[in-house]
């Protein structure tokens, strides 16, 4: 059966209420007939324009904050290629025919990125209820003018209220957010050489701080001239999610330091994530590297597996000593240890389900991707395999989870 053809240019200008296009620097390229019609502008007085120059704000409302309001969505919108649904506001609109005359109205707006294949805005979609006539006949019902003007003024009110509310939660977690992601900043060891070898070290919070700062890395040379490697996520976000993540940070890396093998240092931390408020249900990974012997010893707590690339190109997962995250259990339980020999070149990764899980697909798919990344650049020493790790497995826009990894060629 053949697919009909469909003339979306038709449909766009078909769309009841109010529909315009953008660029992402605010200029308009197309609108509706009816944007055009309820806006009161001709197509050519809008195409090729910046918004704001064809719609600025009323002189005489000195409280106005339409304009400054409706920027600021839609640079939000461009800025996270999220969809931005703005409160009920009041912005008023100059008379084409008459300039200097000026037409109270009444809008409920929302604003939404249109992405490449790339994940770039490219567009942006604002979209425009025009409710006017019914914040003037709110309450109505036959009364006089003056009580459905009160309705009218108290509804308007209720409705700021509410978007002065928003604005200040929005600020609030903002300012939040850049506490924490300094605060993890500052927590996190830098990258360098350890030993006779180099590790590439990378952490990527997630897009629009919905969970963010509780990823955390770690490299530590050991007392016998072994290396404890690790990688840990902690469940949460914001600055208690940082907070735990710093605790548990150093708690591990002062016991991989006394415990004998990976293992029994995630008992400890077990043990101490029981006092550690935001520390339930933490993953972890974490490998101790035998120069000597040639070995990895690893253990993981409910954390993804490190992968394991050989000089051949081949990529198996260290996935036989996987336990529950941290307090988990009810009772305590000695954990699970392996180990797994490599060669010259071997190129060893730790990293957060952020590099690679999706919500909409199956784990085994997101690995699968992961191991063939890898195979693919396994000739990159490890700053340029991070680089192109990152480059290949997180989303063009960003993702919505932190990510932390480890790359380490033995």
């Amino acid at each position: 059966m053949t697919e009909p053809h469909i003339d979306y240019a038709e449909v766009f200008h078909a769309l009841p209420g109010m529909v315009a296009l953008l660029t992402p620097d605010l200029v308009y390229v197309d609108a509706n007939e009816d944007f055009l019609r309820l806006a009161g502008r001709t197509r050519e007085q809008l195409l090729g324009r910046y918004i704001f120059d064809v719609f600025p704000e009323n002189p005489n409302e000195p409280a106005a904050a339409g304009m400054r309001e409706t920027r600021e969505s839609m640079e939000r919108a461009v800025a996270t290629g999220q969809r931005d649904t703005m409160a009920l506001l009041r912005y008023d609109i100059e008379d084409a025919d008459r300039p200097g005359h000026w037409h109270e109205h009444y809008w409920s707006p929302v604003n939404a990125p249109v992405v490449d294949k790339d994940g770039r805005v490219v567009l942006l979609v604002h979209r425009v209820e025009e409710v006017t006539d019914l914040i003037r006949a709110f309450g109505g019902d036959g009364g006089s003018d003056t009580r459905s003007r009160v309705l009218e003024a108290e509804l308007y009110t209720r409705a700021r209220e509410l978007q002065e509310v928003n604005e200040r939660l929005r600020r609030a977690h903002a300012h939040e957010r850049e506490v924490a992601l300094a605060l993890q900043d500052a927590m996190l060891p830098p990258p360098g050489p350890t030993g006779p070898h180099g590790a590439a070290v990378r952490y990527r919070p997630a897009v629009g701080g919905l969970n963010v700062c509780g990823d955390w890395y770690d490299l530590v040379d050991l007392p016998d001239g072994s290396l404890a490697v690790a990688v840990g996520d902690v469940v949460g976000h914001g600055l208690v999610a940082a907070c735990a993540m710093g605790q548990l940070r150093s708690a591990l890396s002062a016991a991989c330091r006394v415990a004998d093998g990976p293992a029994e240092a995630l008992d400890a931390l077990g043990l101490y994530a029981r006092s550690v408020e935001g520390a339930e249900s933490t993953t972890v990974a974490t490998a101790f590297v035998d120069w000597d012997d040639r070995t990895i010893i690893y253990s993981c707590a409910g954390h993804p597996p490190p992968a394991l690339l050989r000089p051949d190109g081949s990529v198996v997962f260290l996935d036989q000593a996987t336990d529950p995250p941290l307090g988990a259990r009810p009772e305590h339980i000695p954990r699970l240890q392996a180990s797994a020999p490599f060669a010259d070149g071997t190129v060893l990764v730790l990293y957060t389900d952020g590099l690679f899980e999706r919500r909409d697909e199956d784990v085994d798919v997101g690995l699968a991707r992961l191991a063939d990344s890898l195979a693919r650049h396994r000739d990159l020493d490890p700053e340029a395999l991070a680089d192109v790790l990152l480059a290949d497995l997180l989303p063009p826009q960003g993702n919505t989870d932190d990510t932390a990894l480890i790359v380490i060629r033995l």
